[in-house]
Parts: C-alpha cells; structure tokens; sequence
C-alpha cells in the first residue's frame, strides 16, 4: 500500500478542510482519509504539504482519431487501422497525463474509438476510461461526413441511432449546425429539420441513450432546445451579425438541466480554418478577440444556472491539442466561474440540480 497526503484537497464539490490522505493499494484508490489520519503500519507515505489532490479530471469532447495538427479531420480517412488504433493509444496517454483519466469522444471515424476499446489493445496498458458516439450524425456532405455518419430524412436517422445502439454506443451526437473544420457547411445554417432531430432524440431516448448536439448557429441551438437533446456542443449562438446570446435562451437551458459544453481552451496562436476567416472577416473581429466573448459568454451561462461541463474539443488542431483540460478550466475561471465550480464541471458535477452524465459503459 502506497499513500499521498496533501495539504489541499478537492472532492469534485467542495474543498476538503484540512487536506487528505489518499492510501493506494495495487493501482487502485482503497481509501480518503483526512490530512492528520494516521497512515496504516507499513504504508510508504509521499508527504506533500503544499500539493492538492482532486478526483481524475473529464474532458468531456474530445476525438481520438484525430492527431492535434491543423486539417487532421480533413484526413482523418488516412491512417490505416492499425496506424489508427496507435492514434487513439497517444492520444489517450497525452490525456492520461495531463491529469485526464476519463474522456468523452464526441465523433471517431467509422466506430474506431468502439473497435479500439473492445479489443486487447485497450487492455495492454493504463488509459482514461472512454465514453463514445461512434460516427456523428450528420447531414449528406454535411459536417465531419468523411466520419461515416452520414443520413438523410427521419427513417435514415431513427436507423443510424439503432445501429449506434446496437454497437455500443454511450451517446448520441448530431451535428445540428455546420462545422467550421468542413469546407462548403454552413456554420449558421441548420442541417436538419426539427422533426428529424426530434426523431434522433425520441429514437435515442428510446434506447436509453442521451443525445448532444453540435450547435453553432442559433437555429440549431433553438432547435436543439426545442427537440430536448440532453447537451449542447459549443451552444456559440451565432448570427449573421454576431453573438445573440439572450437572458431567455440561459433560462430556458438552466430550466431544462441541458449540459452545455461550450469547448474551451487553446495552446498558443490558432490558425483559423477557411470557415472561420470567412466569418471573422465578416464580423471584423480576430481569433483572440473570439477567444475572451467564449470566456466571457460561458461565465455569464454559468451566472444563469446553465449547467457547464468542460471540454475541449481536443485533437482538432494544433491550438487544441489532446490533453488540453486544464486549461479548458482555467478558461472558465477567466470568464468569471469560481475556481471551485470550474473543477467541479471538470470532474464531473456541476453546481446545477443534475450531475454531469457520463454513462456507464465506458471501461
């Protein structure tokens, strides 16, 4: 048995008084304790008076299958599947030691993440555990189609949820707007009718699935609202001339519990993709500009109740590579979140009615 005793300690909702002694028997937590408790005879202790120990943070949007470099989901159709599973193992190890040791993938290609997990290879050594959707929803050409989540009209939909079902998966992502990484989708525009994403929801309820929609444009938040996903991706509230991100639409998320993930943090200058250039030339604006109203725009979802949970959207580029969660929290403390609710969205609770949902399945 191996033990840590911290001067600090976070429990996922509060500040523990007094610290804690955390005893460690093969691998595995066995036990907290408070800071002054004794340790069992025999017990080697790491004394760390000025250190903090906190439960493993989630970042709860990442994608595996793709490397953190600029354009990697234009080719994410690329690698082999071998050279593929290797992704996903660095990546994993990239979250694992930045403090990571459980990860939600938001969108892999073709069911990798899945096959990834129930193969030996997950076995062979000590990754974050994972929660996956499979391929995203999306619409025919629409964002992230080269994923293979293609599907058109509320036959083909209520299908892509039951096969996801059938394969395992832990949530249900549509992709309700356009997406900045996909030439020629409209970040503003819907790529669904309500009907349908009701369709994906009711489908996915159904199946005891949640469902979270990618969200960009204020449509598709509305409509992502109206048709009662369980979270919302990025939630940017965009319009033609900017942000409109109103006292009513905080209201209506808090009331419904619905878990916003509003995908902050970044490392160092991000080089915008055709997409966002476009639109930061239309609204005469630069990436760092953009990069403080997302800080901002989230502490003032976080002041109305909105339950926030962190995430990154790690892996997409090199401004967002994987492992990036500490810094997603430290991005909520900027925008006006306390520190405590900020580690607690990224340990997963909230300061809202409902825990963050990270369902069971994951290994």
């Amino acid at each position: 048995m191996f033990g840590i005793r911290a001067g600090r300690a976070f429990d996922g909702e509060r500040v523990v008084p007094g610290g804690a002694l955390v005893l460690i028997d093969d691998g595995r937590i066995a036990a907290v304790e408070p800071g002054a408790a004794p340790a069992p005879e025999g017990c080697q202790v790491l004394e760390a008076p000025g250190g903090t120990v906190l439960p493993g943070l989630i970042d709860a949007h990442v994608h595996l299958c793709a490397d953190g470099t600029d354009g990697t989901l234009e080719r994410i159709g690329e690698p082999s599947q071998d050279a593929m599973m290797a992704v996903i193992e660095q990546n994993l190890r990239r979250h694992l030691a930045a403090g990571v040791t459980a990860v939600r993938d938001l969108g892999d290609r073709r069911y990798a993440v899945l096959d990834w997990r129930s193969s030996a290879r997950s076995g062979s050594g000590v990754y974050p555990a994972v929660v996956a959707a499979g391929p995203p929803i999306t619409s025919v050409g629409g964002h992230c189609a080269n994923m293979g989540g293609e599907a058109a009209g509320a036959s083909q939909l209520r299908a892509a949820v039951r096969e996801r079902a059938g394969r395992g998966v832990d949530v249900v992502k549509i992709m309700t707007s356009g997406g900045f990484s996909t030439t020629g989708t409209q970040v503003m525009r819907c790529q669904f009718t309500l009907d349908e994403v009701r369709a994906v929801v009711e489908a996915a309820h159904a199946a005891g699935l949640p469902v979270t929609a990618h969200a960009h444009g204020l449509p598709a938040v509305h409509m992502t609202m109206a048709a009662g996903a369980d979270g919302i991706e990025h939630c940017s509230f965009l319009t033609d001339t900017g942000v409109s991100q109103s006292e009513q639409d905080l209201a209506r998320l808090a009331q419904a519990g619905t878990a916003v993930c509003p995908t902050l943090g970044i490392t160092g200058p991000m080089t915008p993709t055709p997409n966002a250039a476009a639109l930061l030339a239309r609204h005469q604006m630069t990436m760092e500009q953009v990069v403080e109203m997302r800080k901002r725009r989230a502490g003032q979802m976080h002041a109305a109740g909105v339950r926030i949970v962190a995430g990154t959207d790690g892996g997409i580029s090199a401004a967002k590579p994987h492992g990036l969660l500490p810094v997603s929290a430290a991005f909520l403390v900027d925008g006006g979140v306390s520190t405590i609710a900020a580690l607690a969205s990224a340990t997963g609770r909230s300061r809202c009615r409902r825990r963050v949902r990270m369902p069971g399945k994951s290994r």
